[in-house]
């Protein structure tokens, strides 16, 4: 059987820095839903993320986006890549990178400054509600808001070529 390589295994992963890209537009009836790529490590250069701070991660910004006066509507799906280097947003509409930087900028500095008992890490809540780092997450996220969305620029806003 014949199988298509996929948009996202014909990215450069050698030239790939972390940033907030456009990963895919898909035609979802009369309306597009659009895929970031939250990439916050340099694939095959630095080590990827633990399990368990993806999870706080994948918690407290599920949360924060659903939750989100002007976005949650919008929300169709957040949660990490399997490679561990970031993460995927699919957001209902036709839109760019730059048009979501505020977005990501409250997201990151909400889990960056979270602190107390992460929402649904309880065993009637969660799969898996002992794999967590609140610490890590926090960190995680304050490294990508200092080194990649304050100040980001076009380069870290579209793939490379």
């Amino acid at each position: 059987m014949f199988m298509e390589k996929i948009a996202s295994f014909s990215i450069d992963h050698i030239r790939l820095q972390p940033g907030l890209y456009v990963s895919r537009k898909d035609k979802v009836g009369d309306g597009i839903v659009t895929t970031f790529d939250i990439r916050m490590t340099s694939p095959n250069e630095e080590p990827v993320m633990n399990t368990a701070e993806m999870h706080t991660l994948e918690h407290l910004g599920a949360v924060f986006l659903r939750s989100h006066p002007q976005w949650k509507e919008r929300v169709v799906y957040f949660g990490p890549m399997g490679c561990r280097t970031g993460c995927y947003l699919l957001l209902a509409g036709d839109l760019q990178s730059q048009d979501i930087v505020p977005l990501m900028v409250e997201m990151f500095t909400f889990i960056r400054d979270f602190r107390g008992e992460i929402p649904g890490a309880a065993p009637e809540d969660c799969g898996n509600y002992l794999d967590h780092n609140l610490g890590m997450a926090n960190y995680v996220a304050r490294r990508y808001l200092d080194e990649v969305l304050v100040g980001i620029g076009p380069d870290r806003l579209v793939y490379p070529e």
